[in-house]
């Protein structure tokens, strides 16, 4: 099965660029035009209507356009159906956020394998862009993550949040803690524009990463300041490697379970929607001394 057909027809759609497409897809335009021919001869159809003012879907494109998402995923899926590691009844491909991986992996996947020990797993940490991106096009099975990019191929659903505390090796005030010295916190967008709004006078960072674990790195090597996960930061003060910083909000972080469409009410999509909720919930109940009031705030989702 020609499934390049069907991935060029489908970024085109994206980009309404046949520049473009060519440049994501890493092929000349010329291989971008042979492709979409070969696709309409098929079809009998035209997909595309050309102009100077760009390139559009015809009306017979439109109504292809969910049909042929809906191929590609469904090739993909069946492709995986039949490559069973040898003594699995079903093979599961998952994706999780960079930053939860460390933490939480290990608890999540021991729950899975006692619900489904027939179930191979395979789990790979990425980020919500290429998670999202990879459930449309049946590379991924069900994925944990931070940032939710809207499609009407996808299904999220919010599984509670996770906190990240600012500590530091050099300070323990607020007041005292300088732009030179801080690590920007990236994680998703959401959390980058919560820490802008919270920590105005710290957006001038000369260093900004993407990954709790990167924080910590940077600042036991460097000394400084920067925002961490909640249950990292509890282990690094009780090993007396940084300090809290008093007064700095405890930002928390959205946490969503996402699918295919097709998967919301599946048994299996389920039970791991589930399972990691309960696991979240857990670790917000077990979570280190409450803040007061008012010292937690939340990320938007």
């Amino acid at each position: 099965m020609q499934t390049d057909l069907l991935d060029t027809f489908l970024d085109l759609a994206e980009t309404r660029s046949f520049h473009r497409t060519a440049e994501r897809m890493g092929i000349t335009q010329s291989t971008v035009s042979a492709r979409l021919l070969a696709l309409e001869t098929a079809l009998g159809v035209r997909l595309f209507d050309r102009s100077r003012a760009g390139t559009d879907l015809t009306t017979e494109g439109k109504r292809f356009e969910p049909h042929a998402r809906s191929l590609r995923h469904e090739w993909n899926e069946a492709r995986r159906r039949i490559l069973v590691p040898a003594g699995a009844g079903h093979l599961a491909r998952l994706g999780i956020q960079n930053d939860l991986a460390a933490i939480h992996l290990g608890d999540w996947v021991a729950d899975f394998r006692r619900e489904y020990p027939e179930t191979a797993f395979y789990i790979e940490p990425d980020y919500s862009n290429q998670m999202c991106a990879d459930l449309l096009t049946g590379t991924l099975d069900f994925a944990v993550m931070f940032s939710p990019k809207p499609h009407p191929d996808l299904h999220f659903e919010t599984l509670g949040d996770v906190g990240y505390r600012m500590v530091s090796t050099l300070t323990d005030r607020l007041a005292d803690v300088r732009p030179e010295s801080f690590v920007f916190a990236h994680f998703s967008p959401a959390f980058e524009e919560l820490h802008r709004q919270t920590t105005p006078q710290l957006t001038t960072s000369p260093v900004s990463v993407g990954q709790s674990g990167s924080v910590v790195s940077l600042l036991l090597a460097m000394g400084g300041t920067g925002y961490v996960l909640d249950q990292t930061a509890q282990e690094l003060i009780a090993a007396g490697r940084v300090r809290t910083v008093e007064e700095a909000p405890v930002l928390r972080q959205p946490v969503y379970a996402a699918m295919h469409i097709r998967h919301r009410i599946t048994p299996l999509h389920r039970r791991l929607t589930r399972i990691v909720g309960r696991h979240l919930a857990r670790r917000i109940k077990a979570a280190s001394p409450p803040d007061s009031p008012g010292h937690e705030t939340d990320a938007p989702a």
